[in-house]
């Protein structure tokens, strides 16, 4: 049995995906900005992790197409660690 002040697995999963969303739609933000024109092609740039292509299963009744792509920019990095910090407070 878990005790009243231990903190989840799926609240910590709910806090890094938010991360990671948040600072990857910040990271757009900039780049469209015109102040940070010169450090935005460094925080938007894609990295890619890992990248499964695509798998198609065709049952002939409906077709399944499964894939899977992580490429984290440098903001939603960013992002994620803000999340570890604020979890971590919270």
């Amino acid at each position: 049995m878990r005790s009243g002040n231990s903190k989840g697995y799926s609240l910590l999963a709910l806090f890094l995906i938010t991360g990671a969303v948040l600072g990857g739609i910040f990271g757009e933000f900039i780049a469209s900005s015109t102040t940070l024109a010169g450090v935005a092609p460094y925080l938007v740039k894609n990295y890619p992790i890992i990248d499964v292509p695509p798998v198609v299963i065709n049952l002939y009744v409906i077709k399944f197409i499964i894939g899977f792509s992580l490429q984290p920019n440098l903001m939603s990095i960013l992002g994620v660690i803000a999340a570890i910090a604020l979890f971590r407070r919270f």
